[in-house]
């Protein structure tokens, strides 16, 4: 880890800060309401107390949620709208609360930092050494960077979060069937995304089969 906990609560405080600044909260009630029954029930079966946490549900068409070091999870309203059920909702809010309980906001913030490193070091040594195409270098190495490091990490970390989320269903006696239907609807819902291997998370093709694995379906 390059990151500390103290550090990664600082950089997660401040992009709360900034989101809670720029989109709003929602004043739907059912909304809210749900966000927030949900996530005691799973922060509770993690382990965790409910109080200590902070949980938002934003007022935005954006089907996603996300989370933040520190006990920061914010829910969007598209994803609200996309799930029929609580539990398919409940399958995202355990997903995020999987990530911050496998440190994962801090594994990548430490990938980050040693991305930045490498590509300055890279930089210094082409410089000194005068070599033709230098910037050209390192376009092409923060590409392959990204795209061989950066997000096949990226994909491994949400595989771990949907166990994670799985077994707090599980825990917090929610449909864990719910997930796959979820992701079932999210594959309809994102016809023509972008191919597998250059998003940050699995395809939805690869989602609902490693949750079928998982929960013995």
């Amino acid at each position: 880890m390059l990151v500390s906990e103290e550090q990664a609560a600082e950089m997660g405080a401040a992009a709360w800060a900034e989101i809670r600044g720029s989109v709003p909260e929602s004043r739907d009630a059912a909304f809210r309401e749900t966000v927030a029954s949900l996530s005691q029930r799973l922060i509770g079966a993690a382990g965790s107390d409910p109080a200590a946490w902070e949980v938002v549900a934003f007022e935005s068409p954006e089907v996603n949620a996300f989370a933040l070091p520190g006990g920061r999870i914010g829910v969007f309203r598209g994803l609200y709208d996309l799930a029929e059920t609580p539990a398919e909702l409940a399958a995202v809010i355990g997903h995020e609360i999987g990530h911050l309980q496998a440190d994962h906001a801090r594994e990548r913030m430490g990938n980050a930092v040693a991305q930045g490193v490498l590509q300055r070091m890279v930089a210094f040594l082409l410089r000194q050494g005068d070599i033709q195409f230098d910037e050209e270098i390192m376009a092409a190495l923060g590409l392959g960077l990204r795209y061989g490091l950066a997000l096949p990490y990226g994909r491994a970390q949400e595989l771990e979060a949907d166990r994670l989320g799985v077994a707090l269903m599980r825990e917090a006696d929610l449909d864990t069937q719910a997930a796959i239907r979820l992701w079932q609807r999210m594959q309809a819902a994102q016809r023509g995304g972008p191919p597998a291997m250059l998003a940050t998370h699995p395809a939805p093709e690869t989602r609902i089969r490693e949750l079928q694995e998982i929960i013995g379906t």
